[in-house]
């Protein structure tokens, strides 16, 4: 059962970093091509910009919620919550965003 334990833990880990990574490139790629698309003066800059930041932050959100797998304490189960909540309060207000955009 320990052993199982160590496994699942190891996997966790490695799927943390693994969408953290993600979540950064998607948002890295959107800044470029957001900052590309304004430079040009296309008018869907800020729609580019908001879907991939939406998109970044779906990935950093499931990060957070795998963390939740390895979390000990009581204290870090707050911590944890308080980062998806905000995480999932941004995300709301960048589909918002874009909704009211189109």
């Amino acid at each position: 059962m320990e052993k199982m334990e160590h496994v699942l833990m190891s996997v966790t880990d490695i799927s943390i970093i693994i969408f953290e990574y993600i979540g950064v490139a998607v948002i890295l790629w959107a800044g470029i091509r957001g900052i590309t698309h304004y430079v040009r003066r296309k008018e869907d800059a800020r729609m580019v910009l908001a879907r991939g930041l939406a998109a970044g932050l779906e990935f950093k959100m499931g990060s957070e919620i795998l963390r939740t797998v390895i979390v000990r304490n009581f204290s870090e189960i707050g911590m944890v919550a308080g980062i998806i909540l905000l995480r999932a309060v941004l995300a709301f207000l960048i589909h918002w965003e874009i909704r009211n955009e189109q």
